[in-house]
């Protein structure tokens, strides 16, 4: 069966459409619009009007994308943008009148849930022992450890992602010693209480590790960090753009990303695999997982 997910971010708002064949996926298409619902927050912690129709729109024109390549059911699910915002349920009305999708804002316990399903189901191998998934996000950091393919035993949701520290500290471009020092120590002092129960792998999830990868390649180790970050802090940010054929929009946040990412492993205390699957996947295969069971 066909099927779409539409995820609303700090940062972009994604669509992925795939066939859903027993307990894999098969990509079908990909599409995302950055959409930065915390810059349209007003001082109050709302969502303003005019960010609230922009989103809708966008939601909109994903859903046609998916009904136009056949997909039978469409999922819209939500995260820490809507978690914080006063007025969420603006924005699921707006897009509900918009376009008739429902939109479901996860608690940080499911986001982080689907997140390591999606990582580990689509990891291509099972791992010996303990499975670490992070997805670093615009407004949050999800942490998860569990066993392959879908058993957490443990995770937590850090209230700092890489929107939140480029706007905070990331001013410069390319940023400055000074500012990437500062930003550093934020991140440090964001985890300074949180005690992971050591994983045998660990893989990362989300734009920032996707980016990653174009840049230094799929294992996010100490040396691929250093090398990351000494081209991240000497180039401005369309150069890099334009280099590596990535989004410049991603760029300006991927320092941010960086050092989260870092951060992380260096909690994890293993290098982190760029993950083929996250949030939206295991969307995907959750849902399908429940109605075979429906149908059993």
């Amino acid at each position: 069966m066909r099927r779409a997910c539409i995820d609303i971010g700090s940062n972009t708002t994604r669509l992925l459409v795939a066939d859903c064949v027993g307990d894999r996926l098969v990509e079908v298409h990909q599409d995302r619009a950055f959409t930065h619902i915390r810059r349209g927050m007003r001082g109050n912690g709302a969502i303003a009007d005019p960010k609230l129709e922009e989103v809708a729109a966008v939601v909109r024109d994903h859903l046609r994308q998916a009904q136009a390549l056949g997909a039978e059911e469409v999922l819209g699910v939500a995260t820490a943008s809507l978690r914080r915002a006063r007025n969420a349920a603006a924005l699921v009305a707006a897009i509900q009148s918009s376009c008739g999708l429902t939109i479901e804002v996860l608690p940080e316990s499911e986001e982080a849930r689907l997140a390591f399903v999606g990582a580990a189901r689509t990891l291509g191998h099972i791992p010996a022992g303990r499975l670490g998934v992070a997805d670093v996000g615009g407004g949050s950091s999800e942490l998860v450890i569990g066993t392959a393919p879908d058993k957490v035993s443990w995770s937590t949701s850090v209230a700092l992602g890489s929107a939140d520290l480029a706007h905070r500290y990331l001013r410069s471009d390319p940023p400055s010693e000074a500012e990437m020092s500062t930003a550093r120590g934020a991140v440090a002092e964001s985890l300074r209480e949180v005690e992971v129960p050591p994983p045998l792998e660990a893989v990362a999830v989300g734009g920032s590790a996707a980016s990653l990868r174009v840049i230094a390649g799929p294992l996010l180790d100490a040396d691929a960090f250093a090398r990351s970050l000494a081209l991240l802090c000497a180039e401005r940010a369309t150069e890099v753009a334009r280099r590596f054929a990535l989004d410049l929009e991603r760029v300006r946040l991927l320092p941010a990303g960086l050092l989260m990412l870092e951060a992380v492993a260096q909690l994890f205390g293993v290098a982190l695999q760029v993950g083929r699957g996250g949030l939206r996947e295991g969307v995907l295969l959750e849902r399908a997982r429940a109605s075979r069971r429906a149908k059993a």
